[in-house]
């Protein structure tokens, strides 16, 4: 018999009162009848973390029935823990709490539940310990979980970690998203402020005398460090991706049985939708310049200014890179942590198996997202031939790195032989590139050639572009970029260029066969 089954039963207790209130136990004079008194149930617990003994009682219950239906409850709940240490305590405590709360002894099923999921047993867990909960069981790529992390510990939990996860509801959520965007305003005009205190704090003010200067600049700067550092503003977009992650964690609690409803999937917001990319014309270009303002978020060169940049870039030891992602329009980890393995030159066809991302700002190499962005795309000869030549680079700067090692060896220096990680593109040494090495070669070469501003990303929207104009439909880009849906691939990444879009209109005009008109007769007089 287990353990829970001793040291307990139903007995009969006198609940009699006397004048002041209290219970008069044996002293009651209908104590020594054999049907006085109601009854009660006693059951020994767990011992409580001080180790002292405790048991659960409880009195005035209608029926012996009623009481031994009761005593069976707590029993069943005590059977869960079997030989666990820990479950016996956390049993123990729950029961000890009912008792203390009058509460209603849970149903062994729900308390089954819980004890498996190793959160509180009562029931009255918060929305803040479920994210824990969830996010320790997280086995995603570094960057998501660290994406989810960075959602619960910014937006959720201070927002809403407090309120009880069983009585969270749609208002809930959505008092939360509004006071994200109440935020958004603060964030903004507190960043604006800072801006304008930044530019009060350079030197050189025509006219103003040196020393005065300086107690000038002093006070100013004095104000810049009390001020609220630069903070990102939870754009539509983020604020989509917030509640993506509320709707799985809370997903997952209907899954464990914890709720039952997950007010997530209820809340308005933005749509989010990506924007889509604009061709830096010669109009926006002048504006740009005269302004010094983006036109939109998202930007594409045209195949002119594309061109420069390659033309300015193809000294540098990067330059492959650039022309990889310019016309097959890899994501920056691809373009990083693409091997060597999987390129075939003779037949021109590259495979995407890998990717470089950073967790925090550590590089890690992880498989594609997804596994539509596992695939393998064809290659242009002029790529083909400029990948080559980079091969034949690479090999160069490995064997002057390996002289030079021996010499510094020689010469009594720890100097390592070159790395063979296998990569495209790799730093001097033949270690792996650090994502964000590529992102500041780029715009140092962007900044050199005097071209309008656009991101390292942005080079595959152009991509996206180009193979538009050179005749390839939707599904073939969608293919080569390896998006989910074609729809991704229509919405944000396609834009038309000027001379495509008119060459199309007039190839649609010509479809229509017209009777030619002739001379225009005058009217008759």
């Amino acid at each position: 018999m287990p353990s829970s089954r001793r040291g307990g039963g139903v007995t009969k207790r006198c609940e009699c009162r006397g004048a002041d209130g209290r219970l008069l136990g044996s002293s009651c004079p209908q104590a020594a009848k054999k049907n006085h008194g109601r009854p009660a149930l006693r059951q020994e617990l767990p011992p409580g973390e001080d180790g002292k003994r405790r048991a659960f009682r409880r009195t005035g219950y209608g029926s012996v029935k009623e009481a031994q239906a009761d005593l069976d409850r707590v029993r069943a709940i005590l059977d869960l823990a079997g030989d666990d240490d820990d479950a016996q305590q956390r049993v123990g405590d729950l029961l000890q709490d009912v008792m203390t709360r009058r509460a209603p002894i849970p149903e062994p099923g729900e308390v089954s539940r819980r004890l498996g999921v190793g959160v509180p047993l009562d029931g009255r867990m918060t929305v803040g310990e479920w994210l824990d909960v969830w996010l320790a069981t997280k086995k995603t790529r570094a960057t998501t979980t660290a994406g989810y992390t960075s959602h619960v510990r910014v937006h959720l939990k201070p927002r809403l970690g407090h309120l009880r996860l069983d009585r969270l509801n749609v208002g809930h959520v959505q008092e939360m998203f509004d006071a994200i965007a109440d935020e958004n305003e603060t964030v903004a005009a507190e960043n604006q402020a800072r801006r304008d205190q930044v530019a009060r704090c350079t030197r050189g003010r025509p006219g103003v005398p040196k020393a005065a200067e300086r107690e000038q600049l002093a006070s100013e700067r004095g104000k810049l460090a009390a001020m609220p550092p630069f903070r990102r503003t939870a754009g539509a977009a983020t604020r989509q991706r917030i509640r993506s992650t509320l709707r799985a964690a809370l997903n997952k609690a209907i899954s464990r049985q914890l709720i039952t409803f997950n007010p997530a999937e209820h809340v308005e917001l933005d749509s989010g939708r990506r924007p889509k990319p604009l061709l830096w014309t010669e109009e926006r270009v002048a504006r740009w310049r005269e302004t010094g303002e983006k036109p939109g978020p998202v930007m594409v060169w045209t195949p002119d200014q594309l061109g420069a940049f390659l033309d300015a870039a193809e000294g540098d030891r990067l330059y492959a890179f650039f022309h990889l992602i310019a016309f097959r329009g890899l994501r920056r980890g691809e373009g990083v942590g693409q091997d060597w393995s999987n390129v075939d030159l003779d037949k021109q066809l590259l495979t995407v198996a890998k990717e470089i991302v950073v967790d925090g700002w550590t590089p890690v190499e992880t498989e594609p997202k997804t596994d539509g962005s596992a695939a393998t795309i064809g290659l242009d000869s002029a790529t083909v031939q400029v990948l080559r030549e980079h091969r034949a680079r690479q090999l160069a700067e490995r064997d002057a790195w390996n002289v030079r090692a021996a010499k510094e060896r020689e010469a009594g220096k720890a100097t390592l032989d070159w790395m063979d990680t296998g990569k495209v593109f790799v730093q001097e040494d033949g270690s792996w590139l650090h994502p964000e090495t590529v992102s500041d070669a780029f715009r140092r070469l962007c900044a050199a050639a005097d071209l309008p501003p656009i991101n390292l990303r942005d080079l595959r929207h152009g991509a996206a572009t180009l193979m538009h104009a050179g005749g390839g439909d939707l599904h073939a880009i969608k293919e080569t970029l390896r998006h989910s849906t074609i729809t991704l691939t229509s919405d944000t990444y396609t834009s038309l260029l000027p001379e495509v879009d008119q060459a199309i209109a007039e190839r649609a005009a010509a479809l229509v066969p017209r009777a030619r008109r002739g001379d225009v007769v005058a009217p008759a007089e």
